[in-house]
């Protein structure tokens, strides 16, 4: 039985595809800080190998007093950053997102940001991107099933 040239591409295909989907590193990297004046020094530079359960990066920003948010106090951002789960952090992102999110100078405001990723949470609240070894694989795959395509029709 001879091998067609489509077949071994898309045997090539579903190889790279499979292994874009294995997670080489031993858990997620994250950057984490607590209750930083800023994302500067500590919030860029400590990253923690998360919990083989913790599968997000979880990013909080406020604006407020400290130790508590209290009216007339001299107000300022604090930054945190931790691992934590998917689900952690929707619960977090959904309560601070609706009620405190505002951004409005004058106020006490939180909110609250999760990414998937290795670092992903290095940028307060810039909805990092995820690992996308998925289109990775399939782009690969592609080029590699044009490339076969091309090569048995030479031969």
């Amino acid at each position: 039985m001879m091998i067609k040239s489509w077949q071994i591409a898309l045997l090539a295909l579903a190889a790279v595809y499979l292994c874009g989907q294995v997670n080489f590193v031993s858990g997620l990297e994250c950057y984490v800080c607590s209750n930083q004046t800023g994302n500067t020094e500590k919030c860029l530079n400590t990253i923690k190998t998360c919990a083989p359960f913790e599968n997000v990066c979880g990013t909080e920003i406020r604006w407020g007093s400290q130790p508590y948010f209290s009216e007339g106090a001299l107000k300022q951002y604090y930054v945190s950053k931790r691992c934590m789960t998917k689900e952690q952090c929707q619960s977090k992102r959904k309560r601070y997102m609706q009620l405190y999110c505002t951004h409005i100078w004058y106020e006490d405001w939180a909110c609250n940001e999760c990414c998937q990723g290795d670092r992903c949470n290095y940028f307060v609240i810039s909805d990092a991107p995820t690992s996308s070894y998925t289109h990775k694989g399939l782009f690969i795959g592609i080029l590699a099933l044009i490339y076969s395509a091309w090569f048995w029709q030479r031969s």
